[in-house]
Order: C-alpha cells, then sequence, then structure tokens
C-alpha cells in the first residue's frame, strides 16, 4: 500500500480529511474555556477610544504590545506619527513557505454620542449583542488576530510559514501613517503571500447564515469636481445661465448615468454562485447578469431596486457635497458639486471622466479629476490554497456558500494587493437586517452578535492552521 493510500485510509478511520491528516497534529485550543479571554481583550479594545480623526492608536497599540510580550511574542511598533503606532508580531516558521499576514485596524470612526443607547466606547453586553464603535469595523479582526497569535504561541503549533500580525493605524482615515507607512517604508515586516483582513463576512437571515463573503478586489475611488460657471446677478431676476441651476441639471443626469458594464473573475463567480443559491424569478434575475444580452435590463432594474449590486457592474458616481451661492438675494457666478467615484479595478480613468463628461452634457460645467487618497488597483484571485481554505472553513463552521465580492468601497488590502500580496477579505457573520435598521458599521448603534465574534476566532484559528501549520 502506497504512503498516500496509508494516510487515506487512516484519515476515513478516524473521521479526517485527507488535507488534515497530512498535518502535523497540534493541540486543539479549548473553545469553550478560551471565550471569556477573547471577551475580555475585545471589550478591552473596543473601550479605547481610537476614533479617526484625530486616531489616537496608542491606548490599543500599547495593550496588544504588552499582550503579545506577556506570552513571549516579540513586538515591533512603527510609527510616523505620534501616537499612531502600527503594531507587528511574527511567530517563525521552517521558511518552506512564505508568510501568511492577519491584518486589522486599530482606529475607527468618529462617533457622535446622543445618538448611541449604549455609550459607543462601553461594549456594553445587551440581549446576546456587544455594543460599541468598531464592535464590526474591526476591533473584531485585531482581536481575532491577537487570539491567533497567542494560541499558536501557547499551543506550540509547528509552522511551515510565518505568520504575521498586523494591528494598523490610519485605516479609517489617513493611510499615510498607517499601511501607506508600512508598505512603502517597512514592506519587509509585511511582506506575505496571502493576507487575511476585513470587509467579507457571514450574511445571515433569521438567525441562519445563508452564504459567506470573501473579499477578493476593491473599485477604486476618485473625486470628481463639477464646476458650473456663468454671470452673477440680482435673485430677483431668474437667469437662464445660473450656475445653480445648471448644476442641479447636470446632477439629475449624473444621478441616471450608467457606466460600461463588464464583469470580472470575482463578480462573474458572485452572480453565478448567488443564482446557485436562489430560487425563481431572483435566480433567473443573477444568471440574466452574465448574459451580456439582458444585463442591461437587469442594470435598470438594480438601480432602481438593488443599488449595490447595481454597483457591482460598472463605475458609479454619487454626488455628495454641493457648494454654490452666498447670498440669498444673489445669484452666483459659481457653483461646484463633488462626486465620489468608484471605478472598476481595470478601468481607464479618463475614459471614465470623458463618460461622466458626456453626461453632464452642459459646455458650461467644468469636470475635472481633484485630488484624493487614491488606491492601487489589484485583484486576488480564486484558485489559490487560500480560497480553497476559506471555502472549506466557510462551509464547516457556518454550512454555507462562499461567494467571492468586489467591494464597492476601499480597504487598505489595495496597497498589499499592488505588492503582489493575495489578500482575502472575510468577517464574522451579521445579520443582513442590522445594517438597514442602524446597527452595521459605522452606524449610531454599531453592534456585533457576541457568539457571532466566538466562532470568527474559530473559523480563523482553522483556516490559519490550514495554510501555515507544518505539514
Amino acid at each position: 500500500m502506497s504512503a498516500r493510500l496509508l494516510v487515506a485510509g487512516l484519515a476515513a478511520v478516524l473521521g479526517l480529511s485527507t488535507a488534515a491528516a497530512g498535518r502535523q497534529p497540534h493541540p486543539a485550543p479549548d473553545w469553550t474555556r478560551l471565550e471569556p479571554e477573547i471577551l475580555r481583550h475585545f471589550q478591552a479594545l473596543v473601550r479605547f477610544d481610537t476614533s479617526d480623526p484625530p486616531g489616537n492608536e496608542q491606548p490599543a497599540g500599547d495593550y496588544l504590545g504588552q499582550a503579545l510580550e506577556k506570552e513571549g511574542i516579540a513586538v515591533q511598533t512603527f510609527t510616523l506619527a505620534p501616537n499612531r503606532p502600527n503594531v507587528v508580531a511574527r511567530l517563525k516558521g521552517n521558511g518552506s513557505k512564505r508568510p501568511l499576514l492577519i491584518m486589522g485596524h486599530t482606529d475607527v470612526v468618529n462617533v457622535d454620542p446622543a445618538k448611541w443607547t449604549h455609550p459607543p466606547f462601553s461594549a456594553a453586553r445587551d440581549g446576546g449583542y456587544i455594543y460599541g464603535r468598531g464592535t464590526l469595523d474591526d476591533k473584531d479582526s485585531v482581536t481575532t488576530g491577537l487570539m491567533i497569535m497567542l494560541l499558536l504561541k501557547r499551543l506550540n503549533v509547528p509552522l511551515d510559514r510565518d505568520v504575521i500580525f498586523l494591528a494598523e493605524a490610519g485605516e479609517e482615515g489617513n493611510t499615510r501613517v498607517g499601511i501607506q507607512f508600512m508598505v512603502n517604508q517597512h514592506f519587509g515586516e509585511v511582506d506575505a503571500e496571502y493576507c487575511l483582513a476585513e470587509t467579507g463576512g457571514m450574511v445571515r437571515e433569521r438567525g441562519e447564515v445563508r452564504y459567506g463573503t470573501v473579499q477578493t478586489v476593491e473599485k477604486i475611488p476618485h473625486t470628481v469636481v463639477l464646476t458650473a460657471r456663468g454671470v452673477s446677478g440680482h435673485g430677483s431676476v431668474p437667469l437662464r445661465g445660473n450656475p445653480i441651476v445648471h448644476l442641479g441639471a447636470a446632477l439629475a443626469r449624473v444621478g441616471d448615468w450608467h457606466a460600461t458594464i463588464r464583469l470580472n473573475e470575482t463578480t462573474r463567480a458572485y452572480f453565478t454562485r448567488l443564482a446557485e443559491i436562489s430560487s425563481g424569478s431572483e435566480a433567473e434575475r443573477y444568471r440574466d447578469v452574465l448574459d451580456p444580452q439582458k444585463v442591461a435590463m437587469v442594470d435598470r432594474d438594480f438601480h432602481a431596486n438593488n443599488p449595490a449590486k447595481a454597483a457591482l457592474l460598472h463605475a458609479t458616481a454619487s454626488p455628495t457635497i454641493v457648494d454654490g451661492g452666498y447670498r440669498l438675494n444673489v445669484i452666483p457666478s459659481e457653483a461646484k458639486a463633488q462626486l465620489d467615484l468608484r471605478i472598476l479595478p481595470d478601468d481607464d480613468p479618463p475614459a471614465v471622466l470623458e463618460s461622466v463628461r458626456t453626461a453632464v452634457d452642459d459646455p458650461s460645467i467644468d469636470v475635472a479629476f481633484a485630488p484624493r487618497d487614491v488606491r492601487p488597483g489589484g485583484t486576488s484571485t480564486l484558485g489559490t490554497e487560500a480560497f480553497t481554505a476559506l471555502e472549506a472553513a466557510i462551509r464547516r463552521h457556518y454550512n454555507a456558500s462562499t461567494l467571492p465580492i468586489m467591494s464597492t468601497g476601499a480597504t487598505d488590502m489595495a496597497y498589499l494587493r499592488a505588492k503582489g500580496v493575495q489578500c482575502y477579505g472575510i468577517g464574522p457573520a451579521v445579520d443582513a437586517e442590522d445594517a438597514p435598521k442602524g446597527f452595521g458599521s459605522h452606524s449610531d448603534q454599531e453592534r456585533i452578535v457576541e457568539s457571532e465574534l466566538y466562532r470568527f476566532v474559530r473559523f480563523t484559528w482553522d483556516v490559519v492552521t490550514e495554510l501555515a501549520a507544518r505539514r
């Protein structure tokens, strides 16, 4: 009998997969006993006010450094701006494979405390949830990365590759002090074959996970400014050249602008798999996205009824800031609007800008790019062992299918993908109805299901050990 058949036979007898049987055995964490520790670290991190701006991540960075060093894990801190540390810890493998990076950011978006039922930095437990700014974005990832490092060290898991943990600053408001600083000046400390970070997750409906998402690519943000110019005058005499009137009409046309539709590996797989787990007219609609003859019709339907899915098909532009006029009885000579433009990774920016200009269709309005922290393009492929491990773990922990997703927002993974790192965005299970009800990321009642925090740590542990533990 060959060695491979012997391993497969032993695996069958023991109820293990062949892949698992090929790994060196290591002690399994006692997850029930670990839950209080996970909770303690999570609540401690959420209770630090690391709002960005101003972005004082120092208390969270100090806490992580002390927790890691207490258990013999070496820590490095890289700081470009005062009180804005990037914390890096590394567990060494035998070097037979390139490293695995686990990443989370310690800063959070600002809050208006008056709008919160539970104080935003209380990490209050109520009804099976933990409330607080950063519970979903992104101190769940930071806590998970911390726990993975502590457990790998405690259980002395032999590794084929280094496992690196990066707790970064500045993701929400100033990537210059965080991921850009690390990639541009200290890339050797975080260079890896694979990276696990934020923005994916499991989608729950009525308490059951329907599917899991893994972010593999993201749209690229740009800012477009529309500047309408005309002749000023007295407000008592309406003028056909009123810049505000022209600007308003232009914004209406931008609101109905539909850029060129183009699918990529991720979005094609997303709609294909979504059709497979849907039924009836819903499944048919998702299949129609894959049909070049029908996709434009579906895009119109999405645009009206499901804008999040329309945004996956093409570039989008949302007017977000309008500035015009300074006195009630004066028609101004100039009015401006800013558009939040999100383009596909392989779009040509000047061509997209020209498409917006064509939609505006007004010679009195200048259409131009404005400076912005534009993230680079890059895609993580679906044919890697990392994506395979994520799919297997989602099936095992959540009994669900995996949908690769393209994020319409921006993440710091973009800077790593541009350097060749294959990054995958993951996250805990979240109720689909939470965000519309105001319980999602960046909302005034941000919360996480406590049991799903614990399950997310277990899920990530399995993925990390599958990719990094010695064979």
